[in-house]
């Protein structure tokens, strides 16, 4: 065998060994081991129309979970997203029923205008009372949702308010896509290019792997982690606007709960809750695996209360092969470093 044979088979090898150890690799296989188990089961699973409406039904949910992974990532997290997504889907429906012939386009920007706000406030409360972000966004889980009951009160807003053309957004598809799926898609792809390609993507990863190291290599920490809640609150506020397409109606209740599916779905799509690890795409794999667990166990008539046992016990078995992956790195790096030494 000649030099080059034996580097190109170690190259290939090496190729092989990364991609055997990417976090999206274990949670696309269980995706599609979900599928065809189901489908087996019941064929009428991969009906187009169901497959539409497992696409619509993960849409927020990848949305959300795109940006909640920029968040930890930095080594914090977001729990007021699903207060943020209820404000920005209220507003929707106050500016069409307030406005009738405001174009589409505007109510998109204010949407994620506010979302904007509300996930600076987020960073900037983070970064200046040097608290966790776990205690700081589930206060304003709470502050932002209080501001929704006081707006909405018991007024809703339905599908009759808003104009045909920003409902057929959830109706109409393209190449078999709904139309909000491609939107969510597009907003996926983009965050993937920045993370991988921009040096501030790359201070997201730096940050959340070491803190002390990312600072003293001149990272700026306090405006990467800001910008990291201004994204994610941008993307809450987009997913909100694309809520009032989606469904009949908005109101105070809109988004509650969603956040801790939204976790959910980015750590089990692989992200590391503690920071440094893990991708956008593996989050929003993560959100359509969640989606399609539930219209799965619907199908197959499973309880409900199982639906949920079974999510929980993913996020435990992701967390834990994350722990289990961290310590034999950090074992590997040890042996690595004696040896040198």
């Amino acid at each position: 065998m000649t030099t080059a044979d034996y580097t190109g088979r170690r190259s290939v090898g090496a190729s092989i060994g990364h991609l055997i150890r990417l976090r999206e690799i274990p949670v696309s296989v269980a995706l599609v081991a979900l599928v065809a188990i189901t489908f087996l089961a019941n064929p009428r699973f991969l009906s187009s129309q169901s497959v539409k409406d497992l696409l619509l039904n993960a849409t927020i949910v990848i949305i959300l979970a795109t940006g909640q992974a920029l968040v930890l990532i930095t080594r914090n997290v977001d729990l007021s997203v699903g207060s943020i997504l209820g404000l920005s889907g209220f507003l929707t429906g106050t500016l069409f029923a307030t406005f009738p012939g405001i174009p589409i386009p505007l109510v998109f920007l204010a949407g994620i205008a506010i979302g904007v706000l509300l996930g600076a406030v987020n960073g900037l409360l983070v970064t200046a009372a040097g608290v966790p972000a776990l205690v700081i966004t589930l206060g304003t889980l709470y502050i932002y949702r209080g501001i929704n009951n006081a707006w909405a009160g018991g007024k809703e807003y339905f599908s009759g308010d808003r104009p045909a053309a920003f409902g057929n957004l959830s109706v109409d598809t393209f190449l078999g896509f709904p139309i909000i799926t491609l939107i969510a898609l597009a907003v996926l792809l983009v965050i993937a290019i920045a993370l991988a390609a921009t040096r501030g993507g790359r201070d997201f990863y730096a940050i959340g792997s070491d803190p002390d190291a990312a600072k003293l290599f001149g990272i700026p920490i306090k405006r990467r982690v800001v910008t990291a809640f201004v994204a994610n609150g941008a993307l809450a506020g987009l997913a909100g606007v694309l809520y009032a397409s989606r469904f009949s109606s908005v109101g105070a209740t809109t988004g509650t709960g969603i956040e801790l599916d939204v976790v959910a779905a980015a750590v089990v799509g692989g992200v590391a809750i503690f920071g440094g690890s893990g991708s956008v795409v593996g989050a929003a794999i993560g959100a359509l695996l969640l989606t399609t667990i539930t219209s799965s166990l619907t199908a197959l008539r499973v309880d409900k209360f199982w639906q949920q046992a079974v999510v929980g016990a993913l996020i435990l078995s992701a967390i834990i092969i994350d722990r289990i992956a961290s310590l034999r790195t950090a074992r590997k790096l040890r042996v690595s470093e004696a040896r040198d030494v």
